[in-house]
């Protein structure tokens, strides 16, 4: 399996990931070989996004599978030990649950070497493949010289491809419309700030830095024309969790009477949540929010304070204009109508 994109890359069974933490002044590539080593990477967000996560994650399996002497009994521990190290992201649920649904099913005696390859090249392939297809659905609703909001990353280091939100934004780009990105900060691990504008600026996209606080003021001053988001996990009713503030901003959108559309993979829909009050949400470490984490650590609040720090927030699928999937465009009224109950990432019918 050799493959190599922004964030992620293997050559004849050598794994490594760029270390997210460190990005936009360093880039330090990490091995992630071992199963260790890649809940490691998660869990402290050096790889993140929830459609790169999945593929990080199958893709050290599938170089698991190919050494001598793994068992499928071994691999599914594996397997499972990795899905529990982001609970919300629901890429990596599907994957997981997938691969640990064939690994029982398959002769025991077996090699798994071959199906884990499978899996992990399909997971891989399909998501570059969405990517593509909700970019050009996403960017047939920007007009020319529109001013468009996005929040956290959904570039290419999150996901194996051109990204979800900032795959839209790309191929706008790509095709003339002369647009203008303002970028959310993304408190407190500032995604949008270091992430996004790395990706920006290392494209030519022109792009704005703001502080999460001051989007709506922004938006009073109708410098905002639409707002573009990704997320880690839909339900069937539409609502949807993403990186904390979004909510926020959706409410804003709605107020403004702007648009404001969530563009991810058909792996991000969870058919067996119905609403986005069974979406778990993880709270991470009270560090993030005291400081400032890096090569030069700084903590302004005082210690021993108390910390509340939810890493997603749930927007109502009624905040949300359309939903912007591989498979289409899909509008409010059509959500209603259950449009979202048939997708599933693993179908192999064509949707």
């Amino acid at each position: 399996m050799n493959f190599e994109y922004l964030s992620i890359r293997c050559r004849h069974g050598h794994l490594e990931i760029l270390d997210q933490t460190l990005l936009p002044h360093e880039e330090v590539w990490l091995n992630a070989n071992e199963v260790s080593e890649m809940f490691d990477h998660i869990k402290r967000l050096a790889v993140r996004g929830a459609p790169l996560i999945a593929v990080a994650a199958v893709a050290c399996l599938a170089v698991q599978a190919s050494r001598e002497g793994t068992t499928a009994e071994k691999l599914i521990k594996d397997t499972l030990h990795l899905k529990s190290s982001r609970p919300t992201a629901v890429n990596l649920m599907h994957m997981s649950d997938e691969l640990t649904s064939q690994l029982r099913q398959s002769d025991p005696s077996s090699n798994p070497r071959d199906l884990v390859l499978k899996v992990a090249e399909d997971v891989i392939k399909k998501e570059v493949q969405m990517n593509q297809s909700m970019s050009r659905h996403g960017a047939s609703l920007i007009q020319n010289g529109e001013n468009i909001l996005t929040h956290c990353n959904t570039g290419s280091l999150a996901t194996p491809g051109v990204g979800t939100a900032l795959g839209v934004i790309r191929e706008a780009h790509r095709q003339g419309k002369n647009i203008h990105v303002y970028v959310d900060e993304t408190r407190p691990l500032l995604q949008g700030g270091r992430l996004t504008a790395y990706e920006l600026k290392s494209e030519g996209i022109p792009f704005t830095i703001i502080c999460d606080n001051m989007a709506g003021f922004l938006m009073s001053q109708k410098k905002i024309d639409r707002v573009l988001v990704g997320s880690d996990r839909i339900a069937t009713n539409g609502d949807f969790a993403n990186k904390i503030g979004t909510y926020s901003l959706a409410v804003l959108a709605d107020y403004h009477k702007i648009p404001f559309h969530l563009v991810a993979p058909a792996s991000t829909v969870d058919p067996d949540c119905s609403s986005g009050n069974e979406i778990p949400i993880e709270e991470r470490n009270p560090a993030e929010v005291l400081g400032v984490s890096g090569s030069q650590s700084v903590q302004w609040a005082p210690t021993g304070s108390n910390v509340y720090n939810p890493a997603f927030d749930v927007t109502p699928g009624h905040l949300v204009t359309s939903i912007i999937l591989d498979t289409g465009i899909y509008d409010r009224q059509s959500i209603q109508n259950g449009s979202l109950h048939k997708l599933k990432f693993f179908d192999s019918e064509e949707k």
